[in-house]
């Protein structure tokens, strides 16, 4: 088969290898799209913690099942996606059903070799099924699953204000299930055709420029001077998460969704008096992808507004490098295989 691999931060490489053998527990999948997201991105710039080369990328996926191995309720050639978190099942953490965050993660493309190649083997319990989804929308679950982990672990709630910081493909996911929960979002970024896209696509009424002098002022003009109850990062940049701390209320939660390899700092007494709550939020669960699903199927979510550029796997080595340019205006590249 036909199998991508990133061998060194900024290398590509197509090779031949052979089909994965179905072992017990596992299911064997033809890939048929392959999202772009944040992690493949960083990978191949070689910013990404956690991360070894070579390396096969590759975790936001559509397929459909050619072999069954215990996968109860499965049929052969039915669409599915599948949740790429592969965890132990007997850690501190998967004991208490937070599989999300198992002590042993094996993220699939980044622990572990991904989706960029023509078959993948998978445990047969991380199967998600299709329920009529085109394949284009389930290789978007899963990133849209991170955001709404991060509304669940922040309990949202209605009519509160949600600061998003970060309008990039995790981020307008997770405004787009702040607005599910009933919040009042607020989208900023740096980037003004991204602000541009939440106000467009997503009907964000209110909007920042990071790079403005007066942001915090505006986002104090916005909330009435209360300043947002929920602040989430989804940048994974050291200077935005730590200048997000003073965007935060009173008795707010402040969540970390983006990730970068760096120390964080803070003023303790500002937190302190704020009483406020600081999380990470990590991968997504099953619940979460079950309900980025109905959101789907209820209309709530239109996953074709976040595909901008699209390819054919044998494209894909040639086009990747081009989309960590801002000025090309990729919110989500789809590969087809």
């Amino acid at each position: 088969m036909r199998t991508l691999v990133c061998t060194t931060p900024g290398q590509f490489d197509y090779q031949d290898t052979a089909v994965p053998t179905l072992t017990e527990g596992h299911s064997l999948l033809k890939i048929q799209r392959i999202g772009i997201c944040g992690t493949d991105l960083h990978a191949f710039e070689g910013t990404q913690p956690y991360f070894q080369y070579p390396r096969i990328l590759g975790h936001e996926l559509a397929a459909t099942i050619e072999e069954l191995g215990a996968a109860q309720g499965f049929e052969k050639g039915e669409a599915v996606t599948f949740i790429p978190y592969f965890h132990c099942g007997t850690c501190i953490a998967c004991r208490r059903g937070k599989f999300n965050c198992c002590v042993q993660m094996q993220v699939c493309g980044v622990h572990v070799d991904g989706g960029m190649r023509e078959y993948l083997s998978v445990p047969s319990h991380s199967l998600i099924k299709g329920q009529g989804l085109g394949f284009d929308e389930l290789a978007l679950v899963e990133p849209l699953a991170i955001g709404a982990h991060s509304i669940r672990r922040a309990a949202v709630e209605p009519r509160e204000w949600v600061l998003v910081i970060g309008a990039g493909p995790i981020g307008l996911g997770i405004i787009e299930f702040a607005r599910i929960a009933g919040a009042n979002v607020i989208a900023m970024d740096v980037n003004q055709r991204r602000l541009q896209f939440c106000k467009d696509q997503l009907k964000i009424e209110h909007t920042v420029d990071a790079t403005k002098a007066d942001a915090k002022e505006q986002i104090a003009t916005i909330t009435n001077n209360d300043m947002p109850t929920v602040v989430i990062d989804a940048t994974g940049n050291l200077r935005a998460i730590e200048g997000a701390f003073n965007y935060l209320a009173h008795g707010g939660r402040y969540v970390m969704v983006g990730l970068q390899k760096e120390n964080i700092s803070f003023s303790h007494p500002e937190f302190h008096k704020r009483e406020a709550t600081l999380m990470s939020s990590r991968n997504a669960t099953r619940e979460d992808f079950e309900h980025v699903i109905s959101s789907m199927k209820a209309g709530k979510v239109n996953p074709s507004t976040y595909i901008t550029h699209r390819v054919n796997f044998e494209e894909l080595a040639d086009q990747f490098a081009s989309w960590l340019d801002p000025k090309n205006g990729v919110i989500k590249a789809m590969a087809s295989i």
